[in-house]
């Protein structure tokens, strides 16, 4: 073979044993670099092929039990002072892999996306909800955080026989288990931080088309200074909180007025 037609071979995520075996033996320098180059690349699959599997530990324990769907639950904008928070259930198939699956804040937005769209289309059941501002203010944020993980785990489409969430105190008929740090350590709970992320980050990029001012595309609506001194030139909008620092002491103190639509 020549050498372009080795370095096709290799772009191969596998390539044959035997084929492996009669290149090293190849005495060309080109060859042994390209092969030299894919034995890296097949050592870091390898790794990160054990890395993602080390995260199914808790998901494993309950495999061994007959139990395969198990809900990961996560919850993303509980922190920021405009949009919802929202959360997301994901059923996994057992052992399912997806390079790069972890906890969503460790993961490139474009590898979130992309990670996002394999886990809806390949899950065993995904369900989302986003509770808005007016609830949060209602319920206080703790509270709406919880209303919205129930309300995820009924929506999924086949009922979960355990659950993981990332640290909250879920209560359910099933074996449930609050994992603290669980979007870093389950494969399951990880998946749902990447969906319920970017479906957020979603819905604060329309929320940015609609309110331009304040540069929700890159805040997500946090408490940035360019955002607060955005809510004191142009004020407060439906999607901020007001029971939320230091949204209501501008409210208090007169310091901030409600948006004007234009």
């Amino acid at each position: 073979m020549t050498v372009g037609e080795i370095r096709a071979l290799l772009r191969e995520d596998k390539a044959d044993p035997e084929v492996i075996t009669a290149l090293a033996e190849d005495p060309r320098k080109g060859v042994q670099n390209l092969l030299a180059a894919y034995m890296r690349r097949m050592e870091r699959a390898n790794a990160e092929m054990a890395r993602v599997e080390a995260m199914y530990q808790y998901e494993s324990e309950q495999y061994k039990k007959g139990i395969r769907y198990i809900a990961g639950i996560d919850e993303v904008g509980r922190g920021p002072l405009a949009g919802p928070v929202t959360v997301a259930a994901v059923i996994l198939k057992p052992h399912w892999f997806a390079e790069g699956l972890n906890d969503s804040k460790k993961v490139t937005p474009h590898h979130r996306e992309i990670l996002a769209e394999k886990i809806q289309k390949e899950a065993v059941a995904v369900s989302i909800v986003s509770l808005p501002p007016e609830e949060i203010d209602s319920l206080n944020i703790y509270d709406a955080t919880l209303t919205a993980m129930y309300e995820a785990v009924k929506k999924l489409s086949i009922p979960p026989e355990a659950v993981i969430v990332d640290a909250m105190p879920l209560h359910f008929s099933v074996p449930t288990l609050s994992l603290v740090h669980g979007d870093a350590r389950s494969a399951s709970v990880a998946a749902a931080s990447i969906v319920a992320k970017v479906h957020r980050d979603h819905l604060m990029e329309e929320y940015d088309r609609t309110y331009p001012e304040y540069g929700f595309a890159q805040n997500k609506g946090y408490g940035t200074a360019e955002h607060i001194a955005a809510i004191e030139r142009y004020g407060i909008t439906p999607i901020h909180r007001k029971s939320f620092d230091p949204v209501r002491s501008m409210l208090e103190d007169g310091r901030a007025h409600f948006y004007i639509e234009k």
